[in-house]
């Protein structure tokens, strides 16, 4: 089987960035609570102590509630852009203090770390050590999500689990591994649609059924009208990354809508100095630029189909890895966090450029994947707000394209050889 790495470098690269995660993530989340936990924290609370969950989009009530849990936090809270379900999440956690909460989510992230390393070696047939190569490389994204309580570790061991599933040959058990996590946030929808595209649609019914489960667990437990105010007020906000209480221009969201709002959107005070003022520019660009990127990985996916029609797990490798790749490239608004949800994408993908003889590509992705995970955003960060200059603030926007682009360009120089295989 295709290796990364001599077994030596693979363990002392291991060991190095496991050590960077502890130091950087588990002993911060450990010992304070910095920010983000508590909204997912006191939105249960409201739920468990039957308060007024019509009100959690209310973003100066929601704040007096985290008050309330969390007495002295100076922390700025708000449950938008949440989906309803996502106020369940840490219900069985709610009668814990703040940090003692923290602490236990903390360990569930780590135990998901570890876990998603062992099921990626067996999907991929790798050495551990490789997989957790992969896995940790993501850098800044695993400390970052530890550090703020997120839940995407344990969505990106749902994605891997629902793979690791499909492959065993469950594919019911696949799909509501996939779906359950989908209502709270949206990624792994985007693995059911390759693996639907492919026409695994016993995968898709079991995704339909954990997501249908988890809607109207959300529906009996807050109500309709939670859900009629997330679909009316706060969805289509959220997908033009008009995010409440939250800079628009942000290049924090390295997202093409910040980036073409930076460049033609005057604000006096939050965007003095665009490149040009022409602000209708700014959603055609986007829109021109996310319609072009989706098409080409249409493109692609659908020469994958055709390339390797006859061996439908070949196909669904580099499917779910270019799928991963151009959806948070598509994202309206991406944190660091978020990118642990490519940890099956891109081990797909280099496992593909290994077993197709392609190392150049391989460690391209891989390189361009561990890049991101610890680019040291502080040297890009002056250039935000300097007019066509602003480009350059934009680092993991570009490194994702540079990845999604590449990707496309390698697959590609191999199809007609692997089309008469």
């Amino acid at each position: 089987m295709p290796s990364l790495f001599t077994r030596p470098v693979a363990l002392v690269l291991t060991a190095v960035l496991a050590l960077l995660l502890i130091v950087r993530g588990v002993v911060p989340a450990l010992s304070r609570i910095d920010t983000d936990f508590l909204n997912y924290l006191t939105a249960a609370k409201i739920v468990v102590d039957g308060g007024e969950v019509g009100r959690l989009y209310d973003d100066a009530w929601f704040q007096q509630q985290l008050l309330l849990y969390a007495p002295g936090q100076a922390i700025r809270g708000k449950f938008s852009p949440f989906p309803p379900p996502t106020a369940l999440l840490l219900v069985p956690l709610s009668a814990l203090s703040p940090l003692a909460a923290l602490r236990a989510t903390t360990a569930i992230s780590v135990l998901c770390v570890i876990v998603s390393i062992a099921l990626l070696a067996k999907i991929l047939a790798w050495p551990a050590s490789d997989a957790a190569v992969i896995v940790l490389s993501s850098g800044y994204a695993i400390a970052n999500g530890l550090r703020f309580g997120q839940p995407y570790m344990l969505v990106s061991l749902s994605c891997v689990f629902g793979y690791y599933a499909w492959r065993r040959s469950w594919p019911l058990l696949a799909g509501l591994s996939l779906g359950v996590f989908a209502p709270i946030k949206y990624f792994p929808v985007i693995i059911v649609a390759g693996l639907g595209y492919l026409r695994q649609w016993r995968v898709v019914a079991g995704a339909v059924i954990a997501v249908a489960g988890v809607a109207l667990l959300s529906i009996g437990v807050l109500g309709f009208d939670i859900h009629r105010q997330y679909l009316v007020s706060v969805l289509g906000q959220h997908l033009t990354a008009h995010l409440s209480g939250q800079d628009p221009f942000s290049v924090s969201f390295q997202s093409w809508d910040s980036l073409y709002r930076r460049l033609f959107v005057w604000d006096a005070v939050l965007n003095p100095h665009p490149w040009r003022t022409q602000p209708a520019a700014a959603p055609i660009a986007t829109a021109l630029t996310k319609g072009a990127l989706a098409l080409l990985t249409l493109v692609a996916i659908g020469r994958l189909r055709r390339i390797h029609r006859d061996d439908i797990q070949a196909a669904a490798a580099p499917c779910i890895g270019l799928l991963g790749i151009a959806t948070l490239l598509l994202a309206p608004a991406t944190a660091s966090y978020h990118f642990v949800l490519l940890w099956l994408p891109v081990a797909l993908l280099v496992d593909d450029f290994l077993r197709a003889q392609q190392r150049r590509a391989a460690f391209g992705v891989l390189g361009l994947y561990a890049l991101m995970g610890f680019f040291p955003y502080r040297f890009t960060l002056p250039f935000e707000g300097r007019g066509a200059l602003g480009v350059l603030a934009y680092p993991r926007l570009a490194l994702l394209l540079a990845m999604l682009l590449g990707s496309v360009v390698a697959i590609g120089s191999r199809r007609e050889a692997s089309g008469q295989a």
